[in-house]
Formats: C-alpha cells, sequence, structure tokens
C-alpha cells in the first residue's frame, strides 16, 4: 500500500507540476516577483494522491480537480465563484434578467442558503418566501453542507415543474415546505407611478440589461401624465443590485453630464477606472448613441429622495452613493448592504468560468462601499413604531471571509461589538416574545403603499414638510474580522468589459 501510495503520490504531482507549469509562465507574465508556493502545491499533489488511492471508493479525477478549484475561490470571498457549465450558462443567462427558476435572491449563511430577497412577482413571491428565510432541504437534499451553486442548481429546472424547498423561518421559529412552480423569471426592474399630485415614485428592482430603456419609457410617461412633477422618490429599498452600465447610466440620468459617478481599484491596471456620467461609460450594452437622449430635461433639476435599506446592494449603493456625494438627492432609510467589491467573469475555456472580485467600488469623494455601505443623510424607521430588529438584518459585515474596505476606518470597536451583541439579543428575544403573540403582526406594509412610513417621509421631505427621523438605528460599522488578513489579499473590484453584475452579494433563482 505504501508503494502504492509513494507512486499515486508522484504521479499526481507530475499531473500538477505539467498544469502548474502553465500557470507559472503566465505568472511570471503578471508578476515576475512572486514565485509559486512549491511546499503547498506539493502538499496539494499528497493530498490527491491520498485521496486516489487510500478513499473508500474510486473519485474521478475531474471531480476531486474541481472541487478543489471550487473550495480555493469560495474562500476567497462571498462572491468569487468558479462556474462549470451548467453554472456558467445560467449566469450568462442570469444578466439579461430572464431565467427559469423560483425567483430569489440568495447567499450562504451558517451552512443554509438565506433569501436575501424574493424577485418581486416571481414564483418565490407569490408563495411568500420571505428575506431572511433559510433553505433548510431543496426537495428530498439538505442543504447544510451543499455548495452554493449545487443549491441554485437544484432550484434551477424546467419551467413548469416544481421544487419543495424547506422553510426555516426565524421569526417564526417554525420549519415548514413551500411547493413553488419553476417559471421564466422576467424581472421587472422598473415600476412607476404618481403617489399624489406632483410627486412621482420610481421602484428600481435590480439593474438589468432592459433596465435602463425601462427607466426611459416609464419616467417619460410619468412626465406625460405631470409636465410640473415636483419631486421624485427613487425606490432602490431591497435593489440587490446588477449590472454597472446600468447603474451609472441610472445616476447619469439626474446627474450633470461629465461628473465621476463611481471608481474602481485593485490590482490591475484595468480595475483602476473612474466611470463618469458620459455615454461612453453607461451606453455599452445598448448599442450607439445615448440611451438617455429622450429624458425630460427637468430630470436633472427635480428635487429628488433616495430610499434604501439593508437589502440595497451593490449597484444600487453605488447610484445612491454618487447622488449623495453631488448632493443632487437625499438619502433616507437605512444603511445599505455593503456589498463594495467589484467581479469579473473570466472565461477558461468554452464552457466554463470564474467569477472573481478584482476591485473596489468608491463613491464620487473617495468613501469605500465595501462592508460600510451608504449611510443615509436621514436615518428613517420602518415604521411609525420604530425598526426595533433592523440589528438583526445581515449585511455584508456579516458574510463569513468578507474583504474590508480597504480604508483607515475599517476598525472593530471591542466595546460597541459588544453593545451590539448584546443589542441583537435583546432585539431576538423581543421579537420571539411579538411573533407568539401575533405570528402576522410584523408585517410590514407594501412599498409604494398608502401605509409605506419610509415613503411618507421621503415624500414630507420634498415638500418641506417635518421629517420623524429613526428611534432606532445606529450606524454598524464594516466589522473586519481579521483586517491585517484581508489586507494582504488582493483588491477586487469589476472589470467593465466583462459585462458581469455589479452585484448580487447574492445569485438569482
Amino acid at each position: 500500500m505504501g508503494s502504492k501510495l509513494k507512486a499515486a503520490g508522484w504521479m499526481s504531482a507530475g499531473i500538477l507540476a505539467g498544469a502548474m507549469a502553465t500557470v507559472s509562465f503566465q505568472t511570471a507574465a503578471r508578476n515576475a516577483t512572486d514565485p509559486l508556493p512549491l511546499e503547498e502545491l506539493q502538499q496539494l499533489a499528497a493530498v490527491f494522491g491520498m485521496i486516489k488511492s487510500n478513499y473508500v471508493e474510486p473519485v474521478n479525477d475531474k471531480k476531486l480537480i474541481t472541487d478543489a478549484i471550487s473550495g480555493m475561490v469560495s474562500g476567497l470571498d462571498p462572491h468569487s465563484q468558479y462556474f462549470d457549465k451548467k453554472a456558467f450558462k445560467e449566469f450568462k443567462e442570469g444578466t439579461s434578467g430572464k431565467f427559469v427558476g423560483v425567483g430569489i435572491e440568495i447567499t450562504q449563511e451558517d451552512g443554509l442558503v438565506k433569501v436575501v430577497s424574493p424577485i418581486e412577482g416571481s414564483p418565490a413571491d407569490k408563495a411568500g418566501i420571505k428575506a431572511g428565510d433559510l433553505i433548510t432541504r431543496i426537495d428530498d437534499k439538505a442543504v447544510r453542507g451543499m455548495s452554493l451553486n449545487d443549491a441554485i442548481k437544484r432550484m434551477r429546472g424546467k419551467a413548469d415543474t416544481k421544487v419543495v424547498l424547506t422553510i426555516w423561518r426565524k421569526t417564526e421559529s417554525r420549519t415548514f415546505p413551500v411547493t413553488i412552480t419553476r417559471a421564466e423569471i422576467r424581472a421587472q426592474s422598473v415600476r412607476t407611478k404618481m403617489v399624489e399630485p406632483g410627486y412621482a415614485w420610481v421602484r428600481l428592482t435590480q439593474f438589468q440589461e432592459r433596465t435602463v430603456p425601462d427607466f426611459v419609457r416609464k419616467v417619460n410617461e410619468l412626465y406625460q401624465q405631470d409636465p410640473s412633477i415636483k419631486g421624485i422618490v427613487l425606490d432602490l429599498r431591497n435593489d440587490p443590485g446588477g449590472l454597472l452600465d446600468a447603474a451609472v447610466a441610472v445616476s447619469a440620468a439626474f446627474l450633470p453630464q461629465g461628473v465621476p459617478v463611481v471608481s474602481t481599484k485593485g490590482q490591475l491596471a484595468e480595475s483602476n477606472t473612474v466611470f463618469k456620467a458620459i455615454p461612453q461609460d453607461y451606453a455599452r450594452m445598448l448599442g450607439s448613441g445615448d440611451p438617455l437622449r429622450e429624458l425630460p430635461a427637468a430630470l436633472k433639476k427635480v428635487p429628488v429622495v433616495v430610499l434604501v435599506n439593508e437589502g440595497s446592494a451593490s449597484a444600487s449603493e453605488i447610484v445612491a452613493g454618487a447622488l449623495q456625494d453631488h448632493k443632487r438627492a437625499t438619502v433616507m432609510g437605512s444603511q445599505t448592504f455593503g456589498k463594495g467589491s467589484v467581479q469579473t467573469v473570466r472565461p477558461l475555456g468554452p464552457d466554463t468560468g470564474l467569477k472573481i472580485t478584482t476591485a473596489r467600488y468608491y463613491t464620487p469623494t473617495g468613501k469605500s462601499i465595501q462592508a460600510t455601505g451608504i449611510i443615509p443623510d436621514v436615518m428613517v424607521d420602518e415604521t411609525a413604531e420604530g425598526s426595533p430588529y433592523a440589528i438583526l438584518r445581515m449585511r455584508e459585515a456579516d458574510l463569513d471571509h468578507h474583504i474590508s474596505n480597504g480604508q483607515k476606518d475599517d476598525k472593530v470597536d471591542p466595546a460597541k461589538e459588544k453593545e451590539r451583541t448584546q443589542a441583537r439579543e435583546e432585539a431576538l428575544k423581543k421579537l420571539e416574545a411579538e411573533m407568539k403573540k401575533s405570528p402576522d403582526g410584523l408585517k410590514l406594509p407594501e412599498f409604494g403603499s398608502e401605509k409605506d412610513f419610509q415613503l411618507q417621509q421621503a415624500l414630507n421631505k420634498l415638500k418641506g414638510l417635518p421629517v420623524t427621523a429613526s428611534k432606532t438605528q445606529t450606524v454598524r460599522p464594516p466589522e473586519s474580522k481579521d483586517k491585517d488578513e484581508d489586507d494582504k489579499s488582493a483588491d477586487n473590484k469589476d472589470k467593465p468589459a466583462s459585462k458581469a453584475p455589479a452585484a448580487k452579494p447574492p445569485a438569482s433563482r
């Protein structure tokens, strides 16, 4: 057995050495001063050999190598991912805003799949899936120990087929199954209406390929209804992000031409870019010309309030940060998710690819969005009674392996962290007590409705009336758990040419 192990080890070392020879040339071309870690690669080869010879049953070489790549990438941060053939195809479909699935934005938490938010009007939304729900089983398979990519595959499928998701809802302390019929998700990313004479509501649920033309069309419809609009509420609550081009375009719709919208900084020269409010920086996906040319000129001057919350991430944070920094709008609501890293998608062959974090996003005044998010000008609670459970909501800083924000303020105050932990425990106890009294009593009103408290406060701001500021919210720090380790890793952000979603901490299924 020992000789077989040794032989297998040398053979696998030879296989890996051949592969690494190619990598070494590529690495040398990138940075000649960084030699490959030969000792660690030898350990990798040894493990490969041990598994081949010692594991209880034969394991396919391709599976071992693929799993090794997946593990290496997933350990970087929550947003880097290796795409196999099926996942790569689904990813490319997802950026168009059209795919077959259940319609939820997801991430991972404690080994389970967590719902960041259901896509409005999707099968999951209609089935009652809520933000914060934890998926423990997909059909008959337990989720714990399953990679996010595998969970995505199981929730995907053909249209009109069914999938059973077992949900653990913390707020109700119960587990229950939900049967959802898969459908083609055609997310309507732009919704508008005149909430009252003179005041418009523009809601963006995601930044997709169709977002900009739909935004232009629907804003024009608003101005046809009322050519003298006095104020606009741009609602980005629970908008998980999407395409960078679309975020720059929506920002440019309200900003003076040519001003900076967002910048990116990373290791590569191509990752250090400033995106401005000019057609060259937002019209690449929409062909030649300026897709914003048909917007009414009044949009550049109309007073604007931007509504955000903990579910506003990435591309929506870019828009909020740009309008805030240029003092073009008042940002109201809750501190945003804090997904300020950019992912570049690089093909590894005709059918596989790597989504890797290549840079961080910065607002026009140089503030890092990563792990901090956008802090509103006016904190506003979800209801007139406050937001006592906001501290329980997940943000980028809560995700395992999240990268730091790369700035000097990225430090954790132990005293404040202790206070926050105690506040979370108290909020959880209060929530559990409230849910026992009234399981349905904590449901928030629909965004855009007459009972939408934050929307009403935004309208008050536009009218110059008193605004009821938050009674419970405080600013949360970046909470980098190991800043020194994070700082050693490469800065990460999105490469413009890749057309990769600027967002989604989470993935759409």
